[in-house]
């Protein structure tokens, strides 16, 4: 059965690639995100299954008005996919930029409750319905450098997991998809403010998973029986593995 799916963050990486495996999938997609052009060029691409739709997650107004202002054709939401969000700066925490952590906050953590409390209510009222939270190992796992990043992603498991506390029994899920590292797509671009370069050596030799990867796990854990909710998908490469806890020796 064909379904309504919206994402977040569709312009590049995770979002485009969700796009086109839902499309192809023979369902319908809203596709939303900051820059219109690459909206409209997917659109191009992919046709009339996808309805083009700028937001910025960060805007309150915006999302809490987006559910009305869509067509009343595409109003019925069935899967919305959290896919937007960020990562700034890889410094210690005593460096770190204070308006990169607030940056991360109202993306990760703000956009993502605000996106999810907007659609929600219908899809408890119909009994049916798909929450996809993107998380990520640095959730779970820290890392120097990841502190605000990981503990935003750390926010967004146990949000997913106090979703589903909260919705047992009404046929909506939650499902949350923690990817290691993942090549292909701005992500590191943009945590190393368009160095290019710092970003490309993070991928060399290391075989990452790709964006396309990250949506075959979203699409199978969706295509699910109604009564099966998966979830929770953690996936890296074979190149990555959490590594052990660090020892600092004096003397």
């Amino acid at each position: 059965m064909s379904k309504t799916v919206l994402i977040t963050g569709a312009t590049a990486g995770f979002g485009r690639a969700f796009a086109e495996r839902f499309v192809r999938d023979g369902h319908r997609v809203i596709a939303t995100g900051r820059r219109r052009e690459r909206l409209h060029t997917l659109q191009a691409e992919l046709g009339d299954a996808v309805l083009p739709v700028g937001l910025d997650v960060t805007d309150t107004a915006a999302v809490d008005q987006l559910p009305a202002a869509l067509p009343p054709e595409w109003r019925e939401v069935d899967v919305l996919i959290n896919n937007a969000g960020l990562a700034l700066g890889l410094n210690p925490a005593s460096a770190a930029d204070i308006t990169d952590w607030e940056t991360m906050i109202a993306t990760n953590v703000s956009g993502l409750v605000r996106l999810t409390r907007a659609f929600l209510p219908q899809m408890v009222a119909r009994g049916v319905g798909d929450i996809v939270n993107l998380g990520s190992i640095a959730g779970s796992h820290p890392y120097p450098g990841g502190n605000v990043y990981g503990a935003t992603k750390a926010f967004v498991l146990m949000f997913s997991r106090n979703l589903r506390a909260d919705l047992v029994g009404t046929g909506v899920r939650v499902i949350t998809i923690e990817p290691g590292l993942v090549g292909g797509s701005e992500f590191s671009e943009v945590r190393f403010k368009g160095d290019r370069d710092r970003a490309a050596k993070l991928y060399e030799g290391a075989n990452p998973l790709m964006p396309e990867d990250i949506a075959e796990a979203v699409a199978w854990a969706v295509a699910q029986k109604p009564h099966i909710n998966i979830n929770r998908i953690e996936l890296m490469p074979v190149t990555q593995a959490p590594g052990p806890l660090t020892v600092k020796k004096t003397g």
